[in-house]
């Protein structure tokens, strides 16, 4: 669709202030925040239950304006909002003056409506001639959201040039996304993502364990980082170990350290992950797969803070401050026998949750627009993201859209591989593409319209966690999944719905497959040097996780 024709710009220019913009720097600048009456769904209202509509920008012709959000006060006063080129005005969290419309000359300047009725809201099309899709559904005159995905975001495109979130979050957690996110990494300001920061500002300077709990690629690790860099030992070691690659026959000398002649193939005393990380941060991550032996040992390290290496009876004083993280239920673990109580309460001194992906959706333009970043770097083509586009935007909104409503079941991780291979994939065109592969990982489900009503999220009774049997699954099926979720063991395990531990003994047993420790080292020289020391790349080509294979080029001295 084109501009507007001449008799929409009878009305004022895009520039020229009108009612629904000082509404909303009246309700800035007598510091409330327009809140509609609580809601079921994922939305809290906090004490006074009071919820925020906000419209969170996913794409735009402009890349740096992603990001920005606009609230919609005018529905907690019972009368409609309006959503056109000049209305309403959208600000980055934390700069509420800089306030300004969506400005593109494609969006027509005669506004859709939204109107309020009940917790629910209607979209009514009005004269505006701006093509908008809801869910990557066509609305040609009039669309109700639910409640329900009003809380869990229903996406807009607005005549393919802007995508929007269409949102509602509590007044705190809009509070909390206007502070500054500190570290570039620790990139959202979504609900759960406030609360993320939040609480590792509040324990961070802490001497206490801090037990992280969430999906695997959530993230756990660069939290992990960012309580290290806060803390008072942020000038000494950040050591990081996954337990779940660790060989049982070989994590007690790993974690703990060992004597000369120790075992065989001992031939020095080596220090161990928690004396290297003397006076730092030990992140260990996958707590839940240490075996019963391993969960003892940690156990006596944290309650004396001492070591006794493996072959050695003097136990070494070690001074650390321990970070630990899982996607396990470990209360269930415990439950079942397969996880010591003791240890448990003595990690989570402190817990923090890291919601999942699927959770974040406000978060998905600039987490995007953060991942592909290096990636166009290293192109020579960064300068994508540095201005307006003239013609079609880099980002087309209907792409951002579909990478807003998926599932994300490998979270963070997922998108930032997905990330990479878009825009490899679109190296040297003026417009980001999906190929086939991204094609078909972004197809919406069949019942998702997301137009009349979308369901809430479920709060009844979980699934049961593992509910296939490991002998029902055939060497096929056990390939497929992994090469899906790129050799990493806990999202094939989700995906093959077993346990993780079961995944490791049917690699072991695959006549294709083979676990990053399992790659002979002078294989691993040569891949590594063949890859310029690229890890990553390295991994791809032997087909193990990247990881695991990271872990063992540090412990080998290979990084």
């Amino acid at each position: 669709m084109g501009p507007d024709d001449p008799s929409d710009k009878q009305v004022g220019k895009a520039g020229r202030r009108s009612p629904a913009r000082s509404l909303d720097e009246t309700t800035r600048r007598s510091g409330s925040v327009a809140a509609s009456d609580g809601a079921d769904g994922g939305a809290d209202g906090g004490a006074d239950g009071r919820l925020v509509v906000l419209l969170t920008m996913l794409a735009h012709p402009d890349p740096r304006r992603i990001g920005e959000r606009a609230t919609l006060p005018t529905l907690a006063l019972g009368r409609p909002a309006e959503l056109s080129r000049g209305a309403p005005l959208f600000a980055a969290p934390g700069a509420p003056w800089q306030d300004r419309p969506l400005d593109d000359a494609f969006i027509s300047r005669k506004p859709w409506s939204l109107v309020a009725e009940g917790e629910d809201l209607v979209l009514h099309r009005g004269e505006s001639s701006t093509e908008l899709r809801l869910d990557g559904q066509p609305v040609k005159r009039r669309a109700e959201v639910s409640g329900a995905a009003l809380n869990r975001g229903v996406t807009l495109e607005l005549s393919g040039r802007v995508a929007l979130l269409l949102h509602r979050i509590s007044q705190q957690a809009f509070k909390g996304g206007e502070a500054t996110p500190g570290s570039s990494a620790m990139v959202g300001v979504s609900a759960g993502w406030v609360q993320v920061r939040g609480a590792l500002e509040r324990v961070a300077d802490l001497d206490v364990p801090v037990l992280l709990r969430g999906e695997s690629g959530t993230g756990k690790e660069l939290v992990a980082r960012e309580l290290h860099a806060r803390s008072g030992r942020a000038e000494a070691p950040f050591v990081a170990v996954d337990l779940g690659v660790l060989t049982p026959a070989l994590a007690a000398a790993e974690l703990f350290g060992h004597a000369k002649g120790a075992f065989t193939g001992a031939t020095t005393a080596r220090p161990g992950f928690f004396r290297a990380a003397e006076g730092g941060t030990l992140f260990l991550d996958e707590v839940g797969e240490a075996t019963p032996e391993i969960q003892a040992m940690l156990l006596r390290a944290l309650e004396t803070r001492e070591v006794v290496p493996v072959g050695s009876h003097v136990p070494i004083a070690v001074d650390v401050r321990l970070v630990a993280a899982t996607d396990s239920d470990l209360e269930a673990r415990v439950r079942r026998g397969d996880f010591k109580e003791p240890l448990l309460h003595r990690l989570a001194a402190y817990v923090i949750e890291l919601p999942p992906l699927r959770e974040r959706r406000d978060d998905l333009g600039r987490l995007l627009v953060h991942l592909a970043r290096p990636v166009l770097r290293e192109l020579g083509q960064e300068h994508v993201l540095e201005g307006p586009a003239d013609a079609q935007p880099w980002l087309p909104p209907a792409l951002v859209c579909r990478l807003a409503r998926a599932p994300w079941t490998g979270n963070v991780r997922q998108l930032a591989n997905v990330v990479r291979q878009l825009v490899i994939d679109s190296r040297g065109r003026p417009v980001l593409r999906a190929g086939a592969r991204i094609d078909s990982l972004l197809e919406p489900a069949p019942a998702s319209s997301g137009l009349e009503s979308v369901p809430a999220r479920s709060g009844g009774a979980a699934a049961t966690p593992f509910p296939r049997r490991p002998s029902d699954l055939g060497d096929d099926e056990v390939e497929t999944a992994m090469r899906e979720c790129e050799f990493e063991l806990t999202a094939t395990a989700r995906r093959l719905g077993i346990r993780r531990p079961s995944v490791y003994n049917l690699v072991r047993r695959h006549p294709r497959l083979r676990l990053a420790e399992d790659v002979p080292e002078d294989e691993l020289r040569a891949v590594l040097d063949a890859c310029e020391g690229d890890v990553a790349e390295a991994a791809r080509r032997l087909e193990v996780s990247w990881r695991a294979l990271g872990r063992r080029v540090s412990r080998l001295g290979l990084g």
